[in-house]
């Protein structure tokens, strides 16, 4: 009875707070019709300030901390990001109606990280006075890019093995209307090289045919999502930003969040119908994925919290974070890596039902878990 108490009332608090209030007026004005539209400039500012925060919180943080401390943290958020995505690929995919690599695709954004999210449970355990590591916005980086490297990979070697049983299945289909052959004839021979120019143009045609890890990794830390992160991580690790910081980022977060929330509220209510277009299994995966993958990520932050004396803050955080799915770098990422995902899928599934639930339920489920386990 604590814990639904408790949840019943962080979630009520929780409606009452700006950052979610913004996110349901956003969409309850976009469902009136409203033509309201804030531009895609100011937006991209707004965010690159956001996650600049956050990463120079981290970077100042790390500077005055124990590194040790972040081992283990760190290797469980890699660890929950690949898990996400290859839940995915084991559930959603083998629903009916769902084409495979569309699955992975959207296991991949589940996987990968929404700032807007991270930057929500911040502001939520700083307003219920919950102590977290001020470096807990750091891990970031080590889910999301597991998880978007992952997702590309797994839906390139899925494609690739199709295409070669595709290509099995015709080379099979042609040999039985072929007339016999003498000994010593061979029907397929034109598949083979037939001099060492054309065996190099082959080896090389096969080499572009497979996963390259590394422009991956480099596509996501050129995202602007992640490139501001690791900006502010970076200023606040190396220089002396607390003047600036204390000043003019610190005060300015909770605002600018705030219009990023009714922005991504409008943005939610006009993807929904988008998810009309592809399986309804989409809506269960969008509504249920959040806290499993949340839940994945709170039980190996309760074993950081009791071998390395991980704060439950920042397990609520490395819950969150897991919960949440990318609506800013992850898109673009998955949409040169995996071409042939359908957009519609991946995207309206994380950013019309995913968000909302990551920042509305998620969060106060997660605060409300810690609140009753740890007190």
């Amino acid at each position: 009875m604590d814990f639904v108490s408790l949840f019943v009332k962080d979630f009520i608090a929780q409606l009452q707070s700006p950052t979610l209030a913004f996110l349901i007026g956003g969409m309850i004005i976009a469902a009136l019709g409203s033509e309201l539209v804030i531009p895609e400039s100011i937006c991209t500012i707004i965010v690159f300030m956001l996650l600049t925060k956050i990463g120079l919180t981290g970077g100042i943080a790390i500077r005055n901390s124990n590194l040790t401390e972040m081992v283990l943290p760190m290797i469980f958020a890699v660890i929950t990001g690949i898990t996400i995505v290859f839940i995915s690929r084991y559930t959603l995919a083998k629903l009916p109606k769902v084409k495979v690599v569309d699955a992975i695709a959207t296991g991949g954004l589940f996987g990968a990280v929404s700032g807007s999210t991270m930057a929500a449970g911040l502001t939520v355990l700083e307003e219920q006075k919950i102590s977290y590591e001020a470096w807990a916005g750091a891990l970031y980086p080590f889910m999301d890019i597991p998880a978007l490297v992952t997702a590309i990979v797994v839906a390139n070697i899925y494609l690739n093995k199709k295409k070669r049983k595709e290509a099995a299945y015709s080379i099979g289909q042609h040999s039985f209307s072929e007339q016999p052959v003498a000994a010593g004839d061979y029907p397929d021979k034109k598949d083979y090289p037939s001099n060492r120019q054309e065996y190099l143009s082959q080896q090389k045609g096969d080499a572009d045919n497979k996963v390259k890890i590394w422009p991956i990794i480099e596509e996501s830390l050129r995202g602007p999502a992640l490139s501001a992160m690791l900006l502010g991580l970076a200023l606040g690790l190396f220089t002396r930003p607390e003047s600036v910081y204390k000043s003019f980022f610190d005060p300015a977060f909770r605002g600018l969040l705030s219009i990023l929330m009714l922005v991504m509220g409008m943005e939610a209510w006009s993807r929904v119908g988008e998810l009309r277009k592809v399986a309804q299994w989409y809506v269960v995966y969008s509504v249920v994925a959040p806290f499993v993958h949340g839940l994945i990520a709170f039980g190996l932050g309760m074993i950081a919290h009791q071998v390395a004396g991980f704060s439950m803050g920042g397990v609520v955080m490395l819950a969150v974070i897991a919960a949440s799915s990318s609506d800013i770098s992850g898109p673009p990422t998955l949409r040169a890596g995996i071409p042939s995902a359908n957009p519609s899928a991946y995207i309206g599934a994380s950013t019309a039902i995913g968000t909302p639930v990551a920042i509305g339920l998620c969060i106060p489920f997660f605060v409300g878990l810690a609140q009753a386990i740890g007190g």
